[in-house]
């Protein structure tokens, strides 16, 4: 891995009191001991919170902080605002913004935040490869651009996408990897044989509930993380082996030891 992007959305962050998610920091980058960068998600609907969420991350060694556009922050307006007052919590560190709202115009958001002198860039988590690369041009070669939706990371790439930050890569990281890397030589049909095998894994989640599929995922390989905290619910007993069945019926195995 390059890096780990901390209490996102399937970090569950926005659903943890502030103190977890302080704790959850603190522990990560004790275990990462400096190997490779952290990005902390901080957003939260509580400005203050926020704030306290990335000076907490500042202290703690973060390379940079992020946050979700809050819900209930429903214009452009309101939106600078918040990014303007965050990005000032911590100045010295690059914030990126994580850009999951299909009815917000991002592009249009991103020229308003230009004016912020530590903005380091974005996480885009959608389908519009139109608007992702309209945002890499914007950046002008000088913002992280990261692709936030697994099913596109090859489509991401091509369009110039700095890295890949998802939910799968969780549990199946190398395959996202080998993605990049046959999109980087030219392999596009290569990238495109993984991308549709990785494609398979995640619908099997999906049909399932998404999140409750990660969680036996992981539980599967090993890595018992608990159940998914409301409003996200755990699997029941059918689900849980209907998503057995169909993880067989894909390259999970494989991708898993990618």
């Amino acid at each position: 891995m390059d890096g780990f992007y901390v209490g996102g959305t399937t970090g569950e962050g926005i659903f943890m009191p502030a103190s977890e998610r302080m704790r959850l920091a603190e522990v990560v980058l004790a275990q990462v001991n400096g190997r490779v960068p952290v990005i902390v998600h901080v957003g939260a609907v509580a400005l203050g919170d926020a704030i306290a969420l990335a000076r907490h991350a500042r202290q703690v060694g973060a390379v940079g902080v992020s946050s979700i556009l809050p819900p209930l922050y429903d214009t452009l307006d309101v939106l600078v605002q918040y990014y303007t007052h965050l990005a000032a919590a911590a100045p010295d560190l690059p914030l990126y913004t994580y850009l999951l709202n299909p009815n917000l115009d991002a592009v249009a958001l991103l020229r308003r935040l230009m004016d912020i002198p530590n903005l380091g860039g974005t996480k885009y988590t959608g389908p519009n490869m139109f608007e992702f690369r309209q945002i890499v041009e914007l950046g002008a070669g000088n913002w992280t651009v990261f692709s936030g939706m697994d099913e596109q990371c090859l489509f991401a790439a091509m369009m110039g996408a700095t890295g890949c930050v998802g939910s799968t890569l969780n549990f199946m990281p190398g395959v996202y990897k080998a993605i990049q890397r046959a999109v980087q030589t030219g392999d596009y049909a290569q990238a495109q044989t993984l991308q549709l095998a990785a494609n398979q894994v995640t619908q099997a989640l999906i049909e399932v509930g998404f999140q409750g599929g990660l969680y036996e995922t992981l539980a599967m390989l090993g890595l018992d993380c608990g159940q998914p905290r409301l409003p996200r619910q755990p699997l029941t007993d059918s689900q849980r082996a209907a998503l057995h069945r169909a993880l067989e019926t894909t390259r999970f195995r494989e991708l898993v030891a990618l």
